[in-house]
């Protein structure tokens, strides 16, 4: 099993930033998202987003408001990215000076690629959410 994992700090509060992170219907069309969709609300949820060709679909699995602390995985086999059995969790801790860390750790095994070219991919995705997230609470 691989891991990927990037700790950043944010300058916002931890609550803004569990607010904009943990909002598991929040991503929206742009970049490389072509399209998305999703079904149910909370623990369970499952969003659909179309890239690269193909689809990555992602469950919720563990939304813990107290903690800031949420975990998904991507459930399907067929995904464009380079991942199998893939499950990612982002955690946010208040540092007590309106800064918060953000720690988004997934393991995986890789797909297709290289083992570095796979950490590659999840490291630039989750840096790419927590500049995101950064950005929108500017």
């Amino acid at each position: 099993m691989s891991e990927a994992k990037v700790v950043k700090t944010v300058n916002a509060p931890a609550a803004a930033v569990w607010a904009h992170l943990s909002n598991f219907a929040g991503i929206k069309v742009g970049g490389p998202v072509e399209s998305v969709s999703y079904e149910g609300e909370g623990v369970g949820m499952v969003r659909t987003i179309g890239m690269g060709g193909g689809l990555v679909i992602e469950r919720l699995d563990v939304h813990d408001t107290e903690a800031r602390t949420f975990t998904y995985s991507i459930i399907n086999d067929d995904c464009p990215l380079p991942f199998s059995d893939y499950s990612a969790t982002v955690s946010i801790a208040d540092n007590g000076d309106g800064t918060s860390t953000v720690d988004w750790t997934g393991t995986f095994e890789p797909r297709g690629v290289p083992e570095a070219d796979a950490i590659n991919v999840a490291t630039g995705i989750y840096a790419g959410g927590i500049k995101g997230a950064q950005i929108a609470l500017e």
